[in-house]
C-alpha cells in the first residue's frame, strides 16, 4: 500500500485586488497648509520662540497683504500635483479614472478650503494677541 504523496504544486499567491484609497484628507490638508503658509510660518516661529510675537505679526501681515495670491496659487498647485500623483499611482490618471472618484475630488477641495479657513482664523486670533 503506497502512501499518498503530498501535493507539491505551488500555491498561487494572492494578488492585491483592492486598490489603495485616495488620501483625500492628507492632500487637502497639505494644500490648505501651503496656501496659508504666509501666516502659519511666522506664527510657528513666534510660538517656538525664534521671533517675537510683534515681529511675527508684522511678517505675517506683510506676507499676507503683498503675496497672499502667490501662496494661494502655490496651495492650489500642491493640491493638483498631489491629486495627479495619487491618480497616477492608481493607474487612474484619465478622465474615466477621475469619474470613478467623482465624489472624492471635490472632497479634497473642501478639506483644503476648510484647512485654510481654520488656519486663517487661528492665526488671525493669535495676531490680535500680539502687542
Amino acid at each position: 500500500m503506497s502512501r499518498p504523496q503530498p501535493d507539491t504544486a505551488p500555491t498561487p499567491t494572492r494578488t492585491r485586488t483592492r486598490k489603495q484609497a485616495l488620501p483625500i484628507t492628507r492632500i487637502g490638508i497639505a494644500g490648505g497648509l501651503v496656501g496659508m503658509m504666509c501666516c502659519v510660518g511666522p506664527t510657528l516661529l513666534a510660538l517656538i520662540g525664534v521671533v517675537g510675537a510683534g515681529t511675527a505679526f508684522v511678517w505675517a501681515t506683510d506676507l499676507y497683504d503683498n503675496y497672499r495670491w502667490w501662496f494661494r496659487l502655490a496651495g492650489l498647485a500642491v493640491t493638483a500635483t498631489l491629486v495627479w500623483l495619487a491618480l497616477r499611482r492608481r493607474n487612474q490618471c484619465s478622465l474615466a479614472g477621475a469619474k470613478t472618484l467623482r465624489w472624492r475630488l471635490p472632497a479634497v477641495a473642501v478639506i483644503a478650503v476648510a484647512t485654510y479657513v481654520v488656519l486663517y482664523s487661528v492665526t488671525t486670533s493669535l495676531g490680535s494677541l500680539a502687542p
